[in-house]
């Protein structure tokens, strides 16, 4: 709950910075090493926008796979199944390069219409 709640934050941020603005979207990044589950980040997110002001922003998640590069090649690459070995030269030297990221991404908006945001349609 706590990285929903500092998503919102944010977005609540930036809105102060754009008076008159209203986010129809925010992304978050997510190294699959980063440990956090996806659907219970948008569990908390959903519940935390409920009946608030917010509850029509939309969160995006994307999913940022391990990735290594190879120190005697330079490739990058995949890590599958745990597997850190270069699949060009075999060397376990590599160095992890993403897949722990945790990032804020940028957001979707509009101008705000009093009465129109987060009004449920008919």
């Amino acid at each position: 709950m706590g990285i929903a709640n500092s998503v919102l934050d944010a977005v609540r941020t930036e809105m102060a910075r754009y008076p008159g603005s209203y986010p129809c979207k925010v992304g978050v990044r997510i190294g699959e090493m980063a440990a956090i589950d996806q659907d219970a980040l948008r569990f908390c997110f959903e519940a935390m926008v409920l009946e608030t002001d917010l509850a029509s922003l939309e969160l995006g998640i994307e999913v940022c796979p391990r990735r290594h590069r190879c120190q005697v090649c330079a490739r990058e690459f995949v890590v599958r199944d745990y597997d850190s070995r270069c699949p060009q030269c075999a060397s376990l030297e590599t160095a992890c390069i993403s897949g722990d990221e945790l990032e804020l991404g940028l957001f979707g908006g509009g101008r705000y219409e009093p009465g129109t945001v987060g009004a449920k349609s008919s």
